[in-house]
């Protein structure tokens, strides 16, 4: 692997570890699987590139972006704890009807950002340093922020009652705690934290696309089951840590994998499903051979 794809493969997998942390907290906290996030990262993305193109400062359309992706996941768990509607059926109705609200904001399928400054662009001015360079710091930089907001919040009474109605929805109820408050706060935050990640990929590849959201909760899923396969879940904190390993271990897999080659054969962009669905594979029989072997982590 050269060093630019080492580059690419580590940004790739620190960012979309903010899109991870959003999945886990449906996934494992809530125990909510929510297939919206597929429509929230373009949404998120969209919304970045919109206002950017319309001169909005592009620290700021990061916040309008993910304030968007927390209103998107708030419709999924309405639809979910008020109409009653299947949760992931209730994503996927959500995510149905983004990729039109994405169209609507974005006017086109795609939105460019070449020549436009970005979040990358002070910095870069600041520092004299190319951009291949600052964005997987700054990316790091606010994976590192996130993962201690989320820890910390998870540790409060309010995170403490949404892991309790992940667990088991009717004894919390039962102890007075409104359920359909935890669903709509953490599933409302879960796709703010999807669309950030969104947006902050839009404007590091220079562009919008209204498909870039296709595999998305695939790829989170991925990345938390690869995670806990390599880092046991036992706290909080370790889960946390697991899903960020695991994000950056699939996106370094998925390099490895296509830059494979056995004679004239080599794996190309279009195999990335069936790479995918291998690294899924792998991580699922892991921990039972782990098992077997008596390695703990």
């Amino acid at each position: 692997m050269s060093f630019y794809a080492f580059l690419g493969a580590l940004e790739q997998g620190v960012v979309f570890a903010i899109m991870a942390l959003g999945v886990y907290l449906t996934f494992r906290v809530l125990d909510f699987p929510d297939l919206s996030v597929d429509g929230t990262f373009p949404l998120g993305a969209a919304v970045s590139a919109a206002l950017i193109v319309k001169g909005v400062n592009p620290f700021v359309s990061v916040f309008i972006a993910m304030l968007a992706g927390g209103i998107a996941g708030s419709v999924t768990a309405l639809l979910n704890t008020k109409l009653k509607i299947l949760h992931l059926l209730a994503g996927i109705l959500t995510m149905i009807a983004l990729y039109s609200v994405n169209l609507r904001i974005m006017g086109q399928p795609t939105v460019a950002l070449l020549g436009y400054d970005t979040i990358f662009t002070p910095f870069q001015n600041m520092f004299g340093v190319e951009k291949y360079i600052i964005t997987p710091i700054i990316f790091s930089i606010i994976l590192i922020v996130i993962a201690i907001m989320l820890i910390w919040f998870l540790h409060t009474d309010l995170g403490l009652a949404m892991r309790a109605t992940g667990d088991n929805q009717k004894m919390v109820k039962a102890q007075g705690v409104n359920t359909d408050r935890m669903i709509l706060f953490g599933v409302a935050t879960s796709n703010a934290l999807v669309a950030l990640s969104g947006a902050l990929v839009a404007q590091s590849q220079g562009s919008a696309d209204v498909n870039m959201g296709i595999g998305t909760i695939v790829a989170g899923l991925a990345s938390v089951i690869l995670g806990e396969a390599i880092l046991e879940d036992r706290t909080v904190v370790r889960a946390v840590i697991a899903v960020i390993i695991g994000s950056i271990l699939y996106r370094f897999a998925i390099a490895i994998a296509l830059s494979f080659r056995i004679g004239s054969f080599q794996m190309s962009p279009s195999d990335l499903n069936l790479i995918t669905a291998i690294i899924v594979t792998v991580a699922l029989i892991f921990p039972g051979i782990r098992k077997k072997i008596g390695i703990k982590l």
